[in-house]
């Protein structure tokens, strides 16, 4: 898949065009994956000249979290992240849907993979359009991957760090080769843990389980927002660890995620889910879930950043 990015970047502290953001091919970031990033979303209302941010100060919360599981030195603050990302995007102005990533990244040229000796770290921030990732409409085709989860004594799954990320390629890939749309992972003591790079849901007898944050997964913020919304909708949500076998029994099934939203799913390793058509509970979440992160709930109000685009 090809992505066209817009044409400022904020990087070696200000804004420049993204075709001048170039680190060099020594950097620690690119040879040992010493990096961490986030993931934010951008959603435009032509209506109101301008842009919803979802839970900007949330995201990077988690993403200042990233770096101190890392130990690690970094010189921006949650304020500093949070004004850089607003005039990244009035800069950029969109006209849709748009996708953010902030990635912070060793840019020693040092051959020691060890944060001890360089923990210094550099900030970039880039956009590009963005509209479905996984598609949220047509149900994916989905097999329990042959990987497994790293665990928090490993990598810590709680922090997106960037070189983790290839246990979740090798679940990706595996699970593509196979002619599926995504993976799920296993933990190490077999309990499902979330999708390759999204949390995971099931409905069973109108109850919504999802497993637990000790469960190797990332701290969704999605994740939280859907279980929010299940609760304010009177939906039963339990945080437990789920067996492998529950994937083949459950009514429903979904992903949850910056990048995916809610996209359900409809097979799992050759099993229809429910009836093989989307949930009435995924589906109402799903819809919410576009009324919130649009604008158009007024309860929801505090979790949306409105950027005016109006010149």
């Amino acid at each position: 898949m090809k992505y066209k990015f817009y044409p400022y970047c904020f990087f070696n502290g200000k804004i420049v065009s993204f075709e001048s953001a170039k680190v060099s091919v020594a950097t620690k970031a690119l040879q040992y994956g010493m990096g961490v990033f986030g993931g934010i979303r951008g959603y435009y209302r032509k209506d109101l000249s301008g842009v919803f941010v979802f839970r900007l100060s949330d995201h990077y919360k988690r993403f200042l979290n990233s770096l101190k599981i890392l130990g690690v030195k970094f010189p921006y603050s949650h304020k500093q992240l949070v004004d850089i990302t607003v005039s990244l995007i009035k800069k950029n102005a969109p006209k849709s849907n748009f996708y953010l990533r902030p990635f912070a990244y060793a840019d020693s040229l040092g051959l020691s993979p060890n944060f001890a000796l360089d923990s210094d770290f550099d900030f970039t921030l880039y956009m590009l359009p963005l509209e479905e990732y996984l598609s949220v409409n047509k149900g994916l085709k989905v097999k329990v991957s042959s990987f497994r989860r790293l665990s928090d004594n490993a990598i810590p799954s709680r922090a997106k760090i960037s070189g983790a990320y290839v246990n979740s390629a090798l679940a990706s890939k595996e699970a593509l080769d196979n002619g599926c749309d995504e993976a799920i992972f296993l933990t190490e003591d077999g309990h499902i843990a979330e999708g390759s790079a999204e949390n995971l849901f099931i409905v069973r007898n109108n109850t919504l389980i999802t497993s637990p944050v000790s469960d190797e997964i990332l701290e969704g913020i999605t994740r939280e927002t859907v279980m929010y919304l299940a609760k304010r909708s009177g939906i039963n949500v339990v945080e437990r660890k789920i067996d492998r076998s529950e994937l083949y029994v459950c009514d429903e099934a979904f992903f949850s995620g910056t990048g995916v939203q809610i996209s359900w799913i409809k097979e799992i390793d050759g099993r229809t889910v429910g009836n093989g058509k989307i949930g009435k509970i995924t589906k109402l979440l799903q819809d919410l879930y576009f009324k919130v992160v649009q604008g158009f709930d007024d309860e929801t109000e505090s979790l949306r950043t409105f950027i005016n685009l109006k010149k």
